[in-house]
């Protein structure tokens, strides 16, 4: 009788994130099928009543494959990602939250002190004269209650422990993830540690249908609501600021497809660590103004410019954080 490959044990860890990730996980419609037969779910909190007790009583490398989405916000999640990484053989960076910092990671544009003061004291919506905020401790009469305490910084994932691949989009797309996952539980050949995986290494451009003139030079750049897109021509020729010279491929280009610039959620190019200066430099290129004055005055139209160039990747760039 042939024997029955065992399954391989999966885990699925939501740490600073929305929920989005989660929502891919089962997002695989008849697909899943195929990962029921090859893997038991072995950890993943918003489904299974597993505690971290549990896991913490496995052994060490016993969990094949864990799919970490969310960034370092708390102490909590800094223990999970530690304890994971012990538990796991496979550690991957699941999101661009996990990945790059993501949009919990525009938190880095202010500090811990700013954040608290602004939602439990200067809320509009927010009615506290005695200004309280939590702690990580509080006494009661039945004993200890505790919060994690909430860090400074938000860290990708790989600034607290060692990643094995890393998984991007937010969320990572569906196919890309059930084609990782059946290449890790075939044996497939995967690239090196440390690789982005389930995307290409070109910029969005490089495939995009959209249709570029050579040489387009803009005088005045748009907020998308502002401009009617013709659904045909390059956002940036139209004047609207789009991310895909300084996105890697992988997501299908589906903003793009469904007349939506792209907000750069797949992360930079593997030949440039940080979009912000590679934005810089697709925006110098089609400006048509040569004097500093005229310069200036097309650049005013672009509104948040650090805030749009490092929507998902602010932790990772080299900016990181507001300077104190």
């Amino acid at each position: 009788m042939e024997k029955t490959k065992p399954k391989i044990k999966l885990a699925v860890y939501w740490a600073a994130a929305c929920g989005g990730c989660c929502v891919s996980v089962l997002d695989v419609h008849e697909k899943l099928f195929e990962v029921v037969a090859s893997a038991d779910l072995v950890f993943w909190p918003i489904a299974l009543d597993i505690k971290y007790s549990d896991v913490e009583e496995m052994a060490d490398g016993s969990i094949d494959v864990t799919l970490f989405n969310g960034a370092i916000r708390n102490s909590e999640n800094e223990h999970m990602a530690k304890l994971l990484r012990q538990k796991s053989r496979i550690l991957v960076a699941y999101g661009s939250c996990s990945h790059l910092g993501g949009i919990p990671g525009l938190a880095n544009f202010s500090n811990k002190e700013e954040i608290f003061k602004r939602v439990y004291e200067e809320c509009e919506s927010t009615v506290n004269r005695d200004k309280i905020r939590p702690q990580p401790e509080n006494k009661v009469p039945e004993g200890i209650l505790e919060l994690p305490v909430f860090y400074n910084d938000v860290r990708p994932l790989d600034r607290v422990v060692e990643v094995d691949y890393y998984l991007p989009g937010c969320p990572p797309q569906t196919e890309r993830l059930v084609e990782v996952f059946m290449a890790i539980v075939t044996g497939a050949h995967l690239p090196h540690k440390g690789s982005v995986i389930g995307a290409g290494s070109k910029a969005q451009c490089e495939e995009c249908a959209r249709k570029k003139t050579e040489n387009k030079q803009i005088k005045k750049f748009y907020r998308p609501w502002e401009i009617i897109d013709d659904g045909i021509t390059c956002f940036m020729e139209q004047g609207i600021l789009c991310m895909g010279p300084a996105t890697r491929l992988g997501c299908g280009h589906r903003c793009i497809a469904g007349n939506a610039p792209c907000r750069g959620c797949y992360g930079p190019v593997s030949d440039d660590s940080d979009p912000g200066t590679k934005m810089m430099s697709a925006i110098s290129s089609i400006i048509d103004a040569k004097e500093p004055d005229d310069i200036e005055k097309v650049l005013e139209d672009l509104v948040d410019t650090a805030g749009t160039f490092y929507r998902f990747s602010l932790p990772s760039s080299m900016i990181r954080r507001k300077m104190i």
